[in-house]
């Protein structure tokens, strides 16, 4: 089965040999649909006396129907360590003049010398 799909790539000159190089994919559309993305960022909950920050973008979703977003980042070192940060946004929450948001929560992943998990929560940017 295939699934038309439009978007434009991107050369990346970062590399430090030549003979390596990368290519990032923006999708535009996923059969037929406009999709879009959304900013999110924050500072995690304060816990063994310290916090974290992250931010990222979340996956893409299809535009102008019901939908969430899967998302995933990785805190700021503080303390010696990072934590994960992945989940599911809650539903698209219309703004008034257009456009849409999510809100988003959950638990980090344990780590640290003192082994402890940080809570999160925020809303996304409005849609890309």
């Amino acid at each position: 089965m295939e699934i038309p799909i439009t978007g434009f790539i991107i050369h990346s000159t970062d590399s430090n040999m030549d003979f390596e190089h990368s290519h990032q994919l923006y999708l535009t559309s996923w059969n037929g649909t406009p999709i879009h993305r959304h900013h999110f960022s924050g500072v995690t909950s304060f816990m063994v006396g310290h916090d974290h920050r992250y931010a990222g973008r979340t996956e893409p979703a299809p535009t102008g129907v019901k939908h969430t977003h899967k998302y995933f980042t990785v805190t700021s070192l503080n303390d010696g360590h990072k934590h994960e940060i992945r989940g599911m946004t809650g539903p698209a929450i219309s703004l008034p003049g257009g456009g849409h948001y999510h809100n988003f929560h959950g638990v980090t992943t344990v780590d640290g010398a003192n082994p402890h998990s940080h809570k999160y929560s925020g809303t996304t940017s409005p849609s890309d």
